[in-house]
């Protein structure tokens, strides 16, 4: 699960852009792809599939047997499913303790991407979000939320995430660190510097990345931005979202700029995605078809020749008619690829 904000520009700067929003095949054909060429290897990655989060309403009200504890859930994901992507950290810092126990609780060569703290990306969040040991001196605005702060006071934030993913780190089961930015950081010399300085704080982690303005996705631009990913070790994040004409929606871009090939699945519910005050399981709403996930073997496979490891992971957490939508579109994506003989984990 993750946040359902629209742009907000009291916190950041905002632009506004936009570019037309293809078939995901008419995508795949349109696509740079690493370094202007495609790269394919021997032998295709496996797709690990998996859902964003495995604690959301949706999946403990609906996919999980009852009797199935709360601290025995992700165990049971992980019977299931090879990887998962923390949401969760999107709101708070987690504790090493916290991550301790994931790594317990799931069996060697499973992978947790964990998305990045809201300050670390930019988004709105509120003081008491923030840890009690990094509060003092952070500007705050009339809202509460944090205000522009100071890269020395970021950098401090972004320690103290990175050091509680020890316990994952150690034990080869860490993936890498998702920073989704929020729909007012646009493509500009600015938003580039940010994202360099982010690179640098994160070392050796893995940094994958998923704008959410059109202006990262203008024609114009797409070779110059993948080839500056690709320059960075920096991971694109190919997603799929409503096929609408909005500033605020990405649009799909399918190609890779590291090793790493990374895609989400937000559901197409073009009627919920800007609704202010809605949960992110409203904006999220969506039960993707057999047909829909289809349109995705094709890309998946020119994305699993290209990289030595490739992620799909479903983000649409809700339900319909008691039917969770997360796990059921991951399901079906895993037997639809494997008919196509293309290799899953």
């Amino acid at each position: 699960m993750e946040d359902g904000q629209a742009s907000d520009a009291g916190v950041e700067d905002a632009d506004r852009a936009g570019v037309g929003h293809g078939t995901i095949l008419e995508a795949l054909a349109a696509a740079p792809r690493r370094g202007g060429r495609v790269r394919f290897r021997r032998v295709a990655a496996a797709v690990r599939i998996g859902t964003c989060s495995w604690a959301d309403e949706a999946l403990s009200k609906h996919w999980y047997p009852e009797g199935v504890a709360p601290r025995e859930r992700l165990a049971f994901y992980a019977r299931h499913f090879s990887t998962v992507e923390v949401d969760s950290t999107f709101y708070r810092v987690p504790t090493e303790q916290m991550v301790r126990s994931w790594a317990e609780r799931t069996p060697d060569g499973f992978v947790m991407h964990v998305k990045a703290f809201g300050l670390m990306t930019r988004h709105p969040v509120r003081l008491e979000q923030v840890p009690p040991e990094l509060r003092d001196g952070l500007p705050v605005d009339e809202r509460g939320r944090v205000d522009r702060p100071s890269r020395e006071a970021r950098a401090a934030v972004f320690r103290t995430f990175l050091d509680a993913l020890g316990p994952l780190r150690e034990r080869g089961k860490l993936g890498g660190i998702l920073f989704q930015m929020p729909p007012y950081v646009t493509w500009k010399p600015a938003s580039l510097d940010y994202l360099e300085w982010a690179r640098e704080q994160v070392g050796g982690d893995g940094f994958l990345f998923e704008p959410r303005h059109r202006s990262w996705y203008a024609e114009e631009v797409r070779a110059e931005l993948l080839r500056w990913l690709e320059e960075r070790r920096m991971t694109w994040v190919v997603v799929d979202a409503p096929k609408v004409d909005a500033g605020n929606v990405p649009a799909t871009l399918v190609a890779t700029t590291t090793p790493v090939a990374y895609v989400r699945f937000h559901g197409r519910n073009a009627g919920t995605w800007n609704v202010r005050g809605g949960s992110a399981a409203t904006r999220f709403d969506y039960l993707y078809s057999e047909e829909e996930l289809r349109e995705w073997v094709p890309p998946l496979r020119e994305l699993a020749n290209e990289a030595e490891e490739a992620y799909a992971f479903f983000n649409n957490n809700n339900q319909t008619n008691g039917v969770a939508q997360a796990p059921a579109g991951a399901q079906l994506l895993r037997k639809l690829l494997e008919q196509a003989d293309v290799p899953t984990a």
